[in-house]
């Protein structure tokens, strides 16, 4: 069962190949268009030129792809981007030779693994060197320059740069801020990875029967995105029954009974390295769902149904936030901790939170084109019970128009 996209005033998701597969040429396009978003965000906060650690950074940024998991917790791979001049990526030893095919880097080398796992006691002299390198590239390659921006490195690595005379900034601002806004045949890259992992959660979905375990059933979407060129899948969140409220408990090896509700968040990684984010929850068996869970549901389906139409541009986020739907009060305490949040290779900024958390956990911004976006909905009454996960992915199109980019039936039973 779909919902009805129409009276919400909202465009529906396209599976047309055109619209979901970008050809070569695009692809190489977005590579220089992302790299002169980040670079245009530097230059505003005339920052000469950032060092990213972060492998959704550094894929961003370059479009080098390489041991995005293991490169989350060891800085043994990293890009210098300047505002203006090379891009060098500094690549895992051994791994030089992946990169060399990609438009936006202009050399690549060896990188200096500025970490105690890979060097002990020689990790000071090796962070003084990987400065000596950063501080010459952007002596004679930029032209010099008093900030640096740099994030998802060791703290020592901060320290070097400092003594240096670098004034030492956060690279994530300037990073999130290029990613929020999505150039010209992104969104095809994001249609493709959902279409690819929409396939995965109908496996699943099959897979889902009575006396199956949790791990089991979830087994099915890893195989089917490691199938389609996905990354990996983020989280572990799909769970069953008395499990299902609170949320965010970890996927595991208990059997799934018929009647039970089963609520996953795909949170998945996927093609070209998009975030395919979007949640369901579906009943094991054949029976017909109790008058609690079909409740249930229809409260997390009406919450993102508001919640969806409100996604206009030029809405602030606290404006946002004030229109959203009224959570009943018992369930209240566990809400979902965003009404809204930015994806494209990740969650993403900005994110909403609700009317109750903006003054302690929110701030404001503004809608805009070009941002892509998921809306959330758990419903979990607060004494227990089963609960509901619902999530959208939507795209604020240029025109103005706002675009569901999420493809994935609701369930007609819970429904009712």
């Amino acid at each position: 069962m779909n919902m009805d996209l129409d009276a919400l005033g909202i465009l529906a998701p396209t599976h047309r190949p055109e619209d979901c597969e970008p050809t070569n040429a695009e692809i190489e396009q977005v590579l220089c268009d992302r790299l002169a978003r980040v670079r245009a965000e530097l230059r505003k906060r005339d920052i000469s030129a950032a060092v990213l650690f972060d492998p959704a950074h550094v894929r961003y940024a370059t479009g080098s792809r390489n041991m995005q998991v293991y490169s989350s917790r060891n800085p043994a791979r990293y890009a210098f981007v300047p505002a203006e001049g090379p891009v060098v990526l500094f690549e895992f030893s051994g791994c030089e030779h992946l990169a060399a095919h990609l438009p936006t880097i202009d050399e690549i080398r060896p990188a200096k693994a500025i970490s105690y796992y890979f060097n002990e006691r020689n990790t000071h002299a090796v962070t003084e060197a990987w400065a000596d390198e950063i501080d010459d590239l952007i002596q004679r390659q930029c032209g010099g320059g008093a900030k640096v921006a740099l994030e998802s490195a060791t703290p020592q690595a901060a320290l070097v740069l400092q003594e240096r005379g670098y004034q030492v900034l956060d690279a994530q601002e300037p990073v999130e801020q290029a990613r929020a806004y999505k150039v010209d045949n992104e969104i095809k890259m994001i249609r493709s990875s959902l279409r690819a992992v929409e396939n995965g959660v109908h496996k699943l979905e099959a897979a889902i029967v009575p006396g199956v375990t949790e791990n089991a059933a979830w087994s099915r979407l890893h195989q089917h995105i490691i199938e389609t060129d996905a990354d990996f899948v983020e989280t572990r969140l799909m769970n069953s029954g008395p499990r299902t409220n609170p949320w965010f408990q970890e996927c595991s090896d208990r059997c799934i009974q018929a009647g039970e509700l089963v609520a996953l968040d795909t949170d998945v990684v996927g093609r070209y390295g998009y975030y395919a984010d979007f949640s369901r929850t579906f009943l094991c068996g054949r029976d017909e769902p109790t008058r609690t869970q079909k409740d249930l549901y229809r409260m997390a389906y009406d919450q993102i149904r508001t919640n969806m139409e409100n996604l206009k541009p030029g809405v602030s986020f606290k404006e946002y936030a004030e229109r959203a739907w009224q959570i009943p009060p018992a369930y209240k305490s566990r809400r979902y901790f965003a009404l809204a949040h930015g994806v494209g290779m990740n969650g993403e900024y900005p994110y909403i939170v609700h009317r109750e958390d903006i003054d302690d956990k929110g701030y404001d911004g503004i809608i805009a084109p070009g941002m892509t976006f998921c809306v959330e909905s758990f419903i979990g009454h607060e004494s227990g019970g089963e609960g509901v996960k619902l999530e959208e992915q939507l795209y604020v199109r240029d025109d103005g128009q706002v675009e569901l980019l999420s493809d994935y039936p609701f369930d007609a039973r819970l429904l009712g």
